[in-house]
Parts: structure tokens; C-alpha cells; sequence
């Protein structure tokens, strides 16, 4: 695959900002080739103050003035997640809580393609705290044209991944078992230590991003504690899941996320650096696109977003076109960066 054209633009210019902070965005493309994204925004995370932000770009215009779409007065708002639903819907996920490990999950619905916003509702009322349905990264339609799969995890002593699947258009959900994780320990990994695939080293993994194959299976990639993206891969649907395995790919203990565009190919975008020694976590630039032809087995560098220093994390990508993809994520926790994209074959 071959970049043809890459434009970046920020979506809320510095001095227009409406919070100090902002993070964690995500992307939908509207039915009038149109662009809605979301971010949680405030002080700073985990303030109280943090409320849901919702901008929305038409199709050869400009991104408009953003607009808090969810909020709950003294409590801290997080990760929102847009996914359109196979009724045409489409749900903003997001969590509320004062800390991770006890945050819930709620979400909005839209009928008329993002203009006006339903009460906000529980995804899965009752549900014990740490959340259901998708925790960072965009929700997948299977190629039955009816099931949906939500890349979920919780963060407590340990860090879990699962998915949370739905066939009623998001209105009811069944969680899948946890991926099953070899852990070393709750220790930093040594240099000195033998490598094993399966060894997973610290809390875990979280924030799963997924694809479906061309031949029904499905795999997930996850952020992990190990200094490595970990894989695990589905025979049924989502609902039980291999022993996770590391890539090869390096992960700083932050947020990645994955495409499949409709020919196949990967396209993955993560910062490709491993954590700092005796650390659990590692710098979050540069941020880059790889793609795969092989299903993830091999990659190659398609585009360097953001190399210089600073913070550059938690992307969100989609699949526009044939030959077409969106992205956002955030630059040093200020600003949210949006890039159209044009590729080709080789």
C-alpha cells in the first residue's frame, strides 16, 4: 500500500479551546460524507469538572464550535466511543466515574445521524462497577450484517480484557470471557529474563482493538503492561478467546487502534516505542500508521504522524472509502488532531 495525500488540521484551534484538556477522541463519518467526533474534556483527568465535548464537521466545511453533549455535575466523564448501528442509530458510549476501577458505562443515541442526542441510559443497568461495552476503541459490525462487537476491559489489581457483544442494536448486551493472560508476575519486566510469547508482565492487558477476517475469525490487538501489543484471536464469535500472545510490536502502555478497509489490509495506529526501563510506561511520540497484508502477521511504516517531542496518543481510526481513512488523537493532551488520508495499492 502506497500514501497518496495526508492532511492534518486541529479540530479546536489552541486559542479556541474550550478546556485545558482534552483526550481520548473518537470519529464517526456522517451520511453526508461529513465527520462527528467526541473527546473528554476539563482541567485535567479525572477532574470533576471533565464533561463530554461533541464537534461536528460537514463535508468540504469547517469543524464547528464544540458543545458538551454528556456531563454529570461533580464526577469526572471519560473515553466516549461513536459507533453507528446496524438500524442506522448511532450510540455515544462513554464512562462516569470518579476513578477507573468504578466507573459505569452510559451512553446517548442518535436517530438522525448525530443532530439531536436521546437521555443519556446505562448500557447494561446494575452492572457492577468497571464498565461494559467499548472501553477506548470503536465497536465492530460482523459479517453477518447484525452482530456487534464491543472491545471491553476493566482495571482494577489486574487488567482484564473482553468483548461485549449485541444483536438487538446495542440494546442489550452479553459479555464474552476474559482473554486468557499467562501473567509473570506483578513485577517489571527485566531485560535479562527469557522471552516467552505468552509471558505477559505487569497488571495486564486493556482497550482491545478488533478485526474480523475473511474468514470469520476474529483477533484482537490490546494495549498491555508488557512493553508489547498483545494478540488474541476468536473461532466463535467473540465469545471465548485464545491465550494472548505478544506481536512483536512495541507498546508504551498506551492507547493503539486498528482498521480493516475493505480490501483487506491493516492499518494500525500506535506509538511504536516500548516502556522505559525499570517503568511501566514509555514516551508516547512519535505516533505512526502501519499496515499489514497478511492479517496482521507483518508490518510495514505507511506514515509518520507526529515525531517530535511531546505527548501524541490514544488514536482513533476508521475506514471512509475504498482507499480512504480518518484519524484523531491527542497532542500533548491539549489538543485534538484530526488527518484525512488517501492511499492506494502498491
Amino acid at each position: 500500500m502506497r500514501l497518496v495525500s495526508a492532511k492534518k488540521e486541529c479540530i479546536v484551534p489552541f486559542d479556541l479551546r474550550p478546556t485545558d484538556s482534552a483526550h481520548a477522541s473518537t470519529l464517526l463519518q456522517l451520511h453526508d460524507q461529513g465527520v462527528l467526533s467526541a473527546w473528554f474534556g476539563g482541567s485535567w483527568e479525572k477532574d470533576c469538572n471533565v464533561a463530554i465535548w461533541l464537534s461536528k464537521r460537514p463535508f468540504g466545511g469547517i469543524w464547528g464550535t464544540p458543545s458538551v453533549v454528556a456531563d454529570v455535575r461533580g464526577v469526572a466523564m471519560w473515553n466516549p466511543v461513536l459507533f453507528r448501528c446496524p438500524d442506522d442509530s448511532i450510540l455515544l458510549f462513554y464512562k462516569v466515574g470518579v476513578t477507573i476501577d468504578i466507573w459505569k458505562t452510559y451512553a446517548l443515541r442518535s436517530q438522525d445521524d448525530g443532530t439531536t442526542w436521546s437521555k443519556p441510559f446505562e448500557l447494561v443497568e446494575g452492572d457492577c462497577n468497571g464498565g461494559r461495552g467499548p472501553v477506548k476503541n470503536k465497536p465492530i459490525l460482523l459479517s453477518d450484517g447484525k452482530t456487534i462487537v464491543a472491545p471491553a476491559s476493566l482495571e482494577g489489581e489486574s487488567w482484564d480484557a473482553f468483548v461485549d457483544i449485541s444483536r438487538d442494536n446495542g440494546k442489550s448486551w452479553e459479555s464474552s470471557s476474559f482473554v486468557p493472560v499467562r501473567h509473570a508476575g506483578y513485577t517489571i519486566q527485566m531485560v535479562d529474563q527469557p522471552y516467552e510469547k505468552h509471558r505477559c508482565w505487569g497488571k495486564g492487558l486493556i482497550q482491545p482493538t478488533l478485526w474480523e477476517d475473511a474468514s470469520g475469525v476474529l483477533h484482537m490487538f490490546c494495549r498491555s503492561t508488557s512493553s508489547a501489543i498483545f494478540r488474541s484471536d476468536s473461532i466463535d464469535g467473540g465469545y471465548n478467546w485464545n491465550m494472548a500472545y505478544e506481536t512483536g510490536l512495541p507498546n508504551n502502555n498506551s492507547g493503539i487502534d486498528l482498521v480493516r478497509m475493505p480490501q483487506g489490509t491493516l492499518v494500525l495506529a500506535y506509538n511504536p516505542v516500548g516502556n522505559l526501563p525499570n517503568y511501566y510506561k514509555g514516551p508516547r511520540t512519535p505516533l505512526v500508521l502501519d499496515y499489514s497484508d497478511d492479517n496482521g502477521l507483518s508490518w510495514k511504516r505507511l506514515l509518520v504522524l507526529e515525531d517530535g517531542p511531546g505527548d501524541y496518543a490514544y488514536p482513533a481510526i476508521i475506514c471512509t472509502g475504498e482507499h480512504s481513512l480518518m484519524l484523531t488523537y491527542t497532542q500533548k493532551r491539549e489538543l485534538i488532531c484530526h488527518w484525512t488520508i488517501e492511499v492506494e495499492a502498491d
